[in-house]
């Protein structure tokens, strides 16, 4: 028999409108047992779509209030290419301790782990999971099913974007093992010095090995070669 989260992603893959991702993040959230499963995005042109678990009088709160301008969360996300548990993000502010009350008293969780997701065409996306319970209960959850988290946002936004209408499907080429071990330890924020020592090679070589992922994924740049390999669940930080 296919485990639960198996037949949850297998239904996934076969979704044929949004309506349908907003079943599975459903689904997902039983499996996990969280208080709440998020799934948001907003492409180059300003368009944004949701779904999740979050009570509707939070989310027009938060649309009222507008807390898009100080959410940690959000603004924490945007900045980084790496899964972040919140506690981790810029709580200090005023607005944002103000924030979280509200969102707390409205039961979205003191604890959260949220994963960005960069996406073709300038898109962002995130996926979060938010629950409330104590530092060393979220720390296990979170040892225990950070992986399977990281998967399922890429999946989840792959999904997203196959729905999107006009979407035209990208040309990818695959990366080496080495060029998929470069490109993951600089997402992991280990400098050109400590990846070229990780892999044991040189400076120049790791050089080599960035120049032709970044071509292959028809990148920009480094930090853009980076976006589009995560965005494309071609490397897991």
């Amino acid at each position: 028999m296919m485990h639960r989260r198996e037949l949850i992603l297998e239904a996934l893959g076969q979704a044929l409108g949004l309506e349908d991702l907003q079943e599975s993040i459903v689904a997902l959230r039983k499996h996990f047992r969280v208080d709440h499963l998020v799934y948001h995005w907003v492409n180059s042109a300003g368009d944004q779509y949701g779904c999740g678990t979050y009570p509707s009088d939070w989310v027009q709160r938060y649309l009222d209030q507008d807390y898009l301008r100080v959410d940690p969360v959000i603004v924490g996300c945007y900045q980084r290419f790496h899964p972040v548990d919140w506690k981790r993000l810029d709580w200090s502010s005023k607005p944002a301790r103000s924030f979280q009350a509200d969102a707390i008293a409205h039961g979205i969780g003191n604890q959260g782990f949220s994963v960005p997701i960069r996406g073709p065409n300038g898109q962002f996306a995130l996926f979060t999971a938010s629950h409330h319970c104590g530092d060393m209960e979220w720390e296990r959850f979170t040892e225990s099913n950070r992986r399977d988290l990281i998967l399922i946002a890429h999946e989840f936004n792959q999904k997203a974007l196959e729905l999107e209408p006009g979407r035209k499907p990208e040309k990818s080429r695959n990366l080496s093992p080495r060029e998929i071990d470069a490109l993951t330890l600089i997402a992991m924020g280990y400098s050109r010095a400590q990846v070229a020592e990780a892999l044991t090679i040189s400076e120049h070589t790791l050089r080599v090995y960035i120049e032709s992922a970044r071509s292959k994924l028809g990148a920009l740049n480094t930090t853009h070669a980076v976006a589009r390999a995560l965005s494309r669940g071609l490397i897991i930080v």
